[in-house]
């Protein structure tokens, strides 16, 4: 039985089964003889009324529509069924021939082709559509609407609708647009090519270096390495930042949050880590979260004019995007970063930053009704970073050995760490690196506030010469910032507390780093064994960072031995001690007549 669009009288007790036919081309009495048959037995029908409508956009074929699933017997439907039955032989096959099977006379077709459900938008704005129909679906799937947006499925509902986030514009999406489902989670498109480009969280590139050409789809979301696929964190990875590698040091496979204000230098310290990579053969990945979009692209041209854009992955969700892409641009930088560890390489990953982060799912998840918790975020706001961290490991030799180091940024408000989001966070990382705005505004770069900041893991990563070089410097600086807060109620100090602060203040100089340039191992351990010998005490503050790149370039002029013992063999003895000792001696001599005297 035939019908319009109109014509939809049932019959009396048991109706005819409706099958919508789409078409350029209507079928002919054969085909729907074969088209009768198939779907009387797939659906158990005493009948069935085809109702058929003309669309241009099926190019050729059919495609079928039962209540809420679809079978897509049209072209390019049968292009992709084609295309697995002849996997294996398409080698074999030459192009003409595959044709020539592509264009046989549909009533060959077999019609027990795969199907998909079908399902409907009841409403839709704000970036999320509320679908129904789609009985099967599952929570974190990808569906696609007719105007070809994609959507991820974030909440399912007791009623049989489902809410969906939009990867697009949806003002292209109406009430009554198909929705159908893909049957495969959100994933990223990748390959090793995708090194020093700029994609946006679905994979796409947008620099202006074409395809990335990616031969795997990797899942954005993945369970995180379990114990046994693990091993504990034992090698370094240096960022080149004295404060950082001397008393907060980070292994590879560690979590070390950078917390702190805005405007306190966190993102400077992301990037010198990621510049301090070059030629370690280590693979860094961006995430750039709600930024703006001139703020992203400073990194970018800070990583290239160091030459890091080389290895680095630059994952771009700035603030023009919605929250739907913000929300998924950790996950997607995380994929990329997964990719390479799991192929055996080191990767750093900067995520920049999750308080953005937290924003958008906070927005997300009240678009879609959920109830608020505290500070308006929902329950299961923990979870959405934990599952992301726990990702970060160092994984097993049998599993390749590779490595993911997380620095995940955090911005407070007026240095509080106790809000919602920062203590999260802190509860799941392996340690912070706090920057104050005290000591930001007062020039000490980077404003690291040795009190606050902790590595609960970099110690045991830490390199047997820097671990014996650093000494009492983290205590040292600690009873210099409380001497330094009792001195400020006057009176007069004793010789050795005037000493005591003048070696403090030293040591704040000694400490200060200028954006972009990463100290070498050498350079560090000499800095800090000449700091333990106090031979910078009696040098003006003003002078401290001037005479200690001198005495650092006289190393690597007179000493270079010293300079490669310490670089590659990375082990204290009392040689390389009173080596550096004779050295910066001999260097005080022939500037200012001796240590310290000009």
């Amino acid at each position: 039985m035939i019908k319009n669009d109109f014509d939809l009288s049932p019959t009396a007790e048991n109706p005819p089964l409706r099958v919508e036919v789409q078409c350029i081309t209507p079928p002919s009495e054969e085909q729907l003889e074969k088209m009768k048959v198939f779907f009387m037995a797939e659906y158990s029908a005493d009948d069935v009324d085809f109702i058929i409508k003309k669309d241009p956009t099926v190019v050729g074929g059919f495609r079928i529509f039962v209540g809420d699933e679809n079978y897509d017997w049209s072209t390019l439907g049968r292009v992709r069924q084609l295309r697995k039955s002849f996997q294996s032989l398409e080698k074999a096959y030459d192009p003409g021939h595959i044709i020539s099977l592509l264009k046989e006379d549909l009533s060959t077709f077999e019609l027990h082709a795969g199907h998909q459900q079908v399902g409907f938008v009841s409403t839709v704005g704000d970036g999320i559509a509320i679908i129904e129909g789609l009985h099967e679906v599952e929570y974190g799937e990808i569906v696609l609407f007719d105007s070809g947006v994609k959507g991820m499925v974030q909440d399912l509902r007791s009623d049989g609708t489902g809410g969906v986030i939009l990867f697009g514009d949806d003002t292209e999406i109406s009430e009554g647009s198909r929705v159908v489902r893909t049957q495969r989670t959100a994933g990223i498109p990748i390959s090793t090519r995708i090194l020093g480009r700029i994609i946006d969280p679905l994979g796409k590139p947008v620099d202006d270096g074409g395809d990335v050409n990616a031969k795997e789809y990797f899942p954005i979301e993945r369970p995180a390495p379990g114990i046994m696929e693990r091993k504990s964190v034992n090698r370094p990875l240096e960022t080149g930042i004295l404060a950082i590698d001397s008393m907060f040091p980070i292994g590879r496979g560690q979590r070390e949050l950078i917390i702190g204000d805005r405007q306190t230098g966190k993102t400077t310290v992301a990037t010198d880590t990621i510049i301090n990579q070059k030629g370690k053969n280590v693979v860094c990945v961006y995430v750039a979260i709600g930024q703006k979009a001139g703020s992203i692209a400073k990194v970018v041209s800070t990583l290239k004019k160091h030459g890091a854009m080389d290895y680095t992955v630059v994952v771009s969700s700035p603030a023009s995007d919605n929250a739907a892409l913000q929300y998924i641009a950790p996950y997607a930088g995380c994929a990329v970063a997964e990719y390479f560890m799991y192929h055996g390489r080191d990767v750093l990953i900067v995520y920049d930053d999750l308080s953005k982060h937290a924003v958008a799912y906070r927005t997300l998840s009240l678009l879609l009704e959920r109830s608020p918790g505290r500070e308006a975020y929902p329950g299961d706001v923990f979870y959405l970073h934990s599952r992301l961290l726990e990702r970060s490991a160092q994984l097993s030799d049998e599993l390749n050995g590779g490595s993911m180091t997380a620095l995940p940024i955090v911005e407070t408000q007026a240095g509080d760490v106790s809000a919602y989001i920062p203590t999260n966070i802190i509860s799941i990382t392996d340690g912070q690196l706090f920057l104050e705005s005290e000591l930001f505004f007062a020039g000490q770069r980077p404003a690291i506030n040795v009190g606050l900041s902790v590595s609960r893991v970099g110690g045991a990563a830490q390199t047997n010469i820097m671990k014996k070089s650093v000494g009492s410097i983290r205590l040292d600086l600690a009873q210099y910032r409380e001497m330094q807060a009792f001195s400020q109620f006057g009176g007069d100090l004793d010789p050795a507390t005037a000493r005591q602060l003048k070696y403090g203040a030293g040591l704040m100089q000694l400490l200060k780093q200028s954006n972009n340039s990463p100290m070498s191992l050498h350079r560090q351990v000499i800095t800090l064994i000449c700091a333990q010998a106090k031979l910078f005490v009696d040098i003006p503050p003003r002078e401290i960072k001037k005479v200690q790149t001198e005495l650092l370039d006289y190393f690597e002029l007179h000493n270079r031995a010293v300079c490669h013992q310490i670089e590659y063999y990375k082990t204290y003895s009392d040689d390389i001690r009173r080596n550096v000792a004779i050295t910066a001696k001999r260097f005080f001599d022939e500037r200012y007549g001796g240590t310290g005297k000009h």
